[in-house]
């Protein structure tokens, strides 16, 4: 089993309460962390008045540098692993490279979404004004593939849109390629965008989350994620759990039932998302 490292040998008793992150999984070479959701992975130009970061609050929460393997956009929560050394993070993104790590995610998203759909539709690299100034404009579209299962479906008796109710959906989402913002983009491009998303998403569905049922954050979450473990290859596979308010929702909307099998104990309703279910730590 992967299991968590004591409390007094991942948090320093020098740091606040405020100053550190989950530790889901440590060991000589690699440590994982649930990152909250409004936390930046690493300093960045997008947001260059932040002074908080997940990079910077592990590193001082373990006593050494961490190197990051993969991003989490700033307002979604999860899985965020780091190796402990360049050569390990090297041998890890090499299997983010190659589609050997794979990741599964959670969302609410307006709209009763399909029971189940592939979505294969490249994605034009969004670029940023500060970090991507000399990047190239003319970049064709890239190949991006994610599927998505539904999990569940609520309706609330509230008109926000011009009907006279609003429908919602819980989706699990497997992304197999890794482009910006893809889990995003590609709801908003089926007509189901994210509940939260500011940039894809649809403000007065937003406003009401914030309002009313005091959900005010990118209602999406990294659960799990498989890797081979970068030094003797063992299959690794590490899972996040929601945090307050995201299951204050689930169970608002009577969802428990339906999470995820990696976040209950139970099937989700016979949706299967691959093959990534396997036995954490398993040789």
């Amino acid at each position: 089993m992967c299991n968590p490292i004591p409390a007094s040998e991942s948090s320093p008793k020098s740091l606040s309460p405020q100053e550190q992150l989950p530790i889901l999984y440590r060991d000589e070479h690699i440590v994982v962390v649930n990152k909250p959701s409004g936390l930046l992975v690493h300093r960045s130009e997008v947001d260059r008045h932040e002074t908080r970061f997940a990079l910077q609050i592990v590193r001082n929460q373990i006593g050494q540098h961490v190197f990051p393997v993969h991003r989490l956009d700033k307002p979604t929560s999860g899985v965020l692993l780091f190796g402990l050394n360049k050569a390990v993070a090297r041998i890890l993104s090499e299997q983010l490279s190659n589609g050997h790590i794979e990741k599964h995610y959670l969302a609410i998203t307006r709209g009763y979404a399909p029971e189940s759909i592939y979505v294969d539709y490249p994605l034009k690299e969004e670029q940023d004004k500060y970090t991507d100034k000399k990047a190239r404009k003319d970049k064709p579209p890239q190949q991006a593939q994610t599927q998505f299962c539904r999990l569940a479906t609520t309706e609330l008796p509230v008109e926000i849109e011009g009907y006279p109710q609003s429908r919602y959906s819980m989706v699990a989402c497997k992304p197999t390629t890794g482009r910006k913002h893809q889990i995003r983009r590609h709801l908003k491009h089926i007509g189901h965008p994210i509940i939260g998303d500011a940039k894809h998403g649809r403000g007065r569905h937003n406003r009401y989350f914030k309002e009313h049922l005091n959900a005010g954050r990118l209602l999406l979450h990294a659960g799990r994620l498989s890797i081979r473990h970068p030094i003797d290859n063992r299959l690794m596979e590490f899972v996040a759990p929601l945090d307050s308010m995201y299951l204050n929702l689930v169970d608002r909307f009577q969802w428990r039932d339906h999470l995820p099998s990696y976040l209950s104990q139970d099937m989700p309703n016979g949706c299967e998302m691959g093959t990534a279910a396997m036995a954490i730590n398993r040789e």
